[in-house]
């Protein structure tokens, strides 16, 4: 299967799902949802591929790669310099690797303005994986809506949007929900909102539950209905090295991604009924 760029679309023939993690919004959960996300989907038996796109490398952290070992990262194959099989690595959870992240992804926006493919370049990597590697592939943005967004969206055939329990929650998400409308019509016309997971949600905060009410009312059936609690454990698993998954299985947090996994491949069987 291709564009009308010619590129190979990854998920065609068989080929992986591609799910973007974003919100121009920092500190949403956005890196916690990304790996504890596909920690599940490994642990139920998928193939999960996650390729940080954020120059934080948050997602490479959090999944226990060492910085001083990311000799070859995500910035090697948006430069062109390697192709995106040669800077996986694996991770402590079976069937689940990483294309980890390094600071210099901050200069690749420059690098590469001037190229005829600067917004497809993530998109080929991933169509010249080797057929088979990966059921799932989970990408994660950095907290703006930039080239390395722009990519991963181009990339994608759905995004999956964190959304914090907060006072401001919606706002900001018309500009992302915007970008991705742009998108779609112009770059990439597959490109769906797979879903909307509320996360750092405190059910002892009146306010909370308010924001769960009015984003629900206003989004309607894109809000998954897994909430993920606002959980110390899962606050403490990076600094180990660790998906909460594999830090503190048991705890509320962990749950709920377990949950949330459960309801993504619920409506991926949804939706590949519907496209059928």
């Amino acid at each position: 299967m291709s564009d009308r760029n010619g590129l190979a679309r990854p998920g065609g023939h068989g080929g992986p799902r591609v799910l973007t993690v974003a919100n121009q919004k920092g500190g949403v959960g956005k890196t916690t949802t990304a790996i504890n996300l596909a920690t599940a989907l490994a642990a139920i038996g998928e193939r999960v591929l996650v390729i940080d796109l954020d120059p934080q490398g948050n997602a490479s952290t959090g999944l226990g790669i060492d910085r001083r070992k990311r000799d070859l990262s995500t910035y090697d194959v948006m430069t062109g310099e390697r192709p995106l099989a040669d800077v996986v690595m694996a991770t402590a959870v079976p069937g689940l690797a990483v294309a980890p992240s390094t600071m210099d992804l901050l200069g690749v926006e420059l690098e590469i303005a001037g190229e005829a493919d600067r917004v497809h370049r993530l998109r080929a990597a991933i169509a010249a994986l080797p057929a088979g590697a990966y059921s799932y592939i989970l990408i994660d943005c950095p907290p703006s809506l930039n080239l390395l967004t722009i990519n991963a969206l181009v990339a994608a055939q759905a995004i999956l949007v964190p959304l914090q329990c907060e006072f401001f929650a919606l706002e900001g998400l018309s500009q992302l929900l915007s970008t991705v409308d742009q998108v779609k019509r112009s770059l990439n016309p597959e490109l769906r909102i797979h879903g909307i997971v509320l996360t750092m949600y405190d059910g002892r905060n009146n306010l909370a539950a308010q924001v769960v009410a009015d984003v629900r009312e206003t989004m309607g059936e894109a809000v998954y209905e897994t909430v993920i609690p606002r959980n110390v454990r899962l606050s403490e698993a990076p600094s180990h090295g660790k998906p909460a998954l594999l830090y503190d299985v048991r705890c509320s947090g962990s749950q709920a991604y377990i949950r949330l996994a459960s309801e993504v491949i619920q409506r991926e069987r949804r939706l590949a009924a519907a496209a059928a």
